[in-house]
């Protein structure tokens, strides 16, 4: 039998809080499992900083992309019972052909994030789908090893889903759409795991209402409803939890942290020291290979973290405080007609004893990864199309009210982040500290800047 063919025994389960089981069944996916890329994903969060605002959101990367592949799982079994292809390029389900593919590159779709994430990549400039792509197919990972085991075309044929060139849209669109099954997994398994309700939605009608046609995939018109309540748990849950202001701060606190530390170790002396980074030296220069990548995972950094609180530089030891036993930074919200004054505040801060390099930031949320619901923004083919009972297709925001109300209306905010001791009343040093304090506060009022 084809290693592609190859069936365990008796298929695995992995028990889950959000799927109950995951089922695996092709050798190759439990090989996948096994690999030291995969694995690594277990010392991942899903989201980050998240963790330090809602203290059950301690999920990993590993468990979101088991999640992922078993959506995938559930739809290319709905696809072959009811939708499978009669005679080629009539635009259905060929089962045979795409399955194994469509389950890889669900499995392996979030391999190549860094620790912590999307704040790694903006400050060492990585790129996780880019990454994801060079695990895929380079000869000296496990995972490529696994996956040429398959044919040696194989590792690019996955990596292709990833990089959205497969030739076949209806694979790409079930891991990367509007609708997918990444996105379906992080919004369950995110509110399950916050403790919020925002996110959730019935899966199991819109995996029963999906079906594939020649340029995609698309959703039966009777489903609607279920695509609109999933639309409505999308925003929901950036406006609650992606973009909660602290979480926002302390991802600010990271990203300064990390930034002092390129700086502070960029002079031969401190790169000598005994808790010297040296993991991170080849991100610090921007001369890193994969190797190095997968040595990095949220346990290295936050060890290093921990070396830094014993820092002699002043700035990186109290970072490392911050960070590590969570003393965000408090923000304010400013808009066009106030971010005039934020050059007054940030010298008030620095007139307080603070680097306005490192205590101060501004955030807009738009800035951050968000998907908002938009097809005037997308390419047609990513938009979430319904098919009426003639068989002809129609756009979601065209028909439903609800979901164009919020088309494009997402209500972000600007925030002006700073150091909670300029909020106090009661300094230490009184007369040094009230008056410059006091100044600072007489620009805000209810968290936002007047």
């Amino acid at each position: 039998m084809a290693y592609r063919d190859e069936r365990l025994p008796r298929e695995k389960v992995f028990r889950d809080p959000v799927h109950n089981y995951i089922y695996v069944q092709h050798q190759v996916i439990l090989d996948l499992i096994n690999t030291r890329e995969f694995q690594r994903l277990r010392r991942i969060k899903q989201l980050g900083t998240a963790s330090m605002v809602f203290h059950g959101a301690e999920h990993t990367r590993f468990t979101h992309s088991l999640g992922v592949y078993e959506i995938t799982r559930q739809i290319c079994d709905n696809f072959k019972r009811n939708y499978p292809t009669q005679t080629e390029g009539d635009g259905l389900w060929d089962d045979d052909k795409e399955r194994l593919v469509a389950l890889c590159a669900a499995l392996l779709h979030d391999i190549g994030h860094g620790p912590y994430s999307h704040t790694f990549e903006h400050i060492f400039g990585t790129d996780h789908e880019a990454i994801t792509a060079e695990i895929l197919t380079s000869p000296e990972t496990e995972v490529n090893q696994v996956l040429r085991a398959v044919s040696p075309e194989f590792p690019e044929q996955v990596a292709s889903v990833i990089k959205k060139t497969y030739p076949n849209p209806q694979v790409v669109q079930m891991i990367s759409s509007q609708i997918d099954a990444d996105r379906m997994d992080y919004l369950l398994r995110d509110a399950y795991h916050t403790g919020t309700k925002y996110g959730t939605f019935d899966l199991t009608r819109i995996l029963r209402v999906m079906r594939p046609y020649r340029d995609g995939i698309a959703f039966q018109i009777s489903g609607m409803h279920a695509v609109e309540d999933y639309i409505m748990s999308r925003f929901q849950m950036y406006q609650q939890i992606y973009f909660h202001p602290t979480s926002r701060s302390m991802e600010v606190i990271l990203n300064h942290l990390l930034l002092r530390a390129r700086e502070y170790y960029a002079t031969a002396d401190n790169a000598n020291e005994i808790a010297a980074p040296y993991l991170l030296f080849p991100f610090f220069k921007h001369q890193f290979n994969l190797d190095d990548y997968l040595l990095l995972d949220d346990g290295t950094l936050t060890t290093y973290f921990a070396h830094w609180r014993q820092s002699n530089d002043s700035i990186l030891s109290d970072l490392s405080h911050r960070f590590l036993d969570r003393k965000p930074l408090k923000s304010v919200i400013y808009t066009k007609q106030t971010e005039h004054e934020l050059p007054a505040l940030r010298d008030l801060i620095e007139k307080a004893g603070f680097n306005a390099k490192y205590y101060t930031a501004t955030n807009n949320s738009y800035d951050l990864p968000y998907d908002a619901y938009d097809p005037k923004m997308k390419k047609p083919l990513t938009q979430i199309e319904l098919m009426q009972e003639d068989g002809d297709l129609v756009e979601l925001s065209s028909v439903s009210a609800l979901v164009n109300a919020i088309t494009g209306k997402f209500s972000g905010d600007q925030r002006f982040f700073f150091p909670r001791e300029m909020l106090q009343n009661n300094a230490a040093d009184t007369d040094l500290f009230n008056p410059i304090y006091q100044a600072f506060q007489q620009h805000i009022h209810n968290d936002t800047l007047i």
